[in-house]
């Protein structure tokens, strides 16, 4: 499991954002949606500084606008669903552009909006910033359950091993004059289906006796020196400390 693992969410970098230890990074990003939810929706300018501080964040990290967008689109499902909220919204309604609205419709889709698109942003910069293996390892040090975490270790190790797996099958599918176009070819896709879960079990059981025969005992080791300073978790806690402040200091004024 020592092996390195590229993700396309990874994008590789030498900056002071790269070099903090991961569990920095996953507490960092932890705390800063804590405070994002918390934040009443009517505080618009805060979200602003949200804002600025992961831009801030991208770009110490050298991490492009583009970049970040583009694999925002996992936010889309959310969007749909605010759109339509200040129109099958109730209560008092407002008028936008001859568009009759629902006020607390459109208060609700601003709240949803901002604070996934504030938390998909910083989930994306912790993505584009650590290795999935280091992220892992950093979950670990952070007193996740060793167990949860050595299942997604295993799955991001062999993630592309069946994946390639099945495009061996449909190649062979495909050589053989099969191309699935309809609802009549269903089960000879469930076939395949079926044979992937089979040779997939196979491996895993192999896998495990090869763990067992050179001594694993329920953990794995780390050969990666983790540790944190604590001046990397100053660092690391400036975004969501600045981030706290600001949301205290407003509400003192408010």
């Amino acid at each position: 499991m020592g092996a390195g693992h590229q993700h396309q969410l990874y994008r590789a970098g030498d900056t002071l954002v790269h070099r903090l230890p991961p569990q920095c990074k996953l507490a960092a990003v932890a705390a800063f949606a804590l405070v994002v939810v918390a934040t009443p929706r009517e505080w618009l300018w805060v979200f602003c500084l949200y804002a600025a501080l992961l831009a801030g964040a991208a770009a110490v990290a050298r991490v492009p606008p583009g970049f970040v967008l583009r694999r925002m689109a996992v936010e889309i499902p959310f969007v749909v669903f605010a759109v339509a909220l200040p129109f099958i919204g109730l209560g008092e309604r407002v008028s936008l552009l001859g568009v009759s609205l629902s006020a607390e419709g459109l208060w609700s889709a601003w709240n949803i909006l901002a604070k996934a698109t504030l938390g998909v942003a910083a989930s994306v910069l912790l993505a584009a910033t650590t290795e999935p293996r280091l992220m892992l390892l950093g979950a670990q040090r952070l007193r996740l359950p060793p167990l949860l975490v050595q299942i997604a270790m295993f799955m991001l190790r062999y993630m592309d091993v069946i994946v390639d797996e099945m495009r061996r099958m449909r190649v062979a599918r495909e050589s053989r004059g099969f191309t699935a176009r309809d609802v009549r070819h269903i089960p000879v896709v469930a076939k395949s289906a079926g044979a992937l879960f089979i040779r997939s079990y196979e491996r895993g059981e192999r896998v495990h006796l090869a763990m067992l025969s050179r001594g694993y005992s329920g953990s794995m080791p780390v050969i990666q020196d983790l540790s944190a300073s604590s001046r990397q978790w100053l660092v690391a806690g400036m975004l969501p400390g600045v981030a706290l402040v600001a949301l205290l200091g407003t509400w003192g004024l408010a």
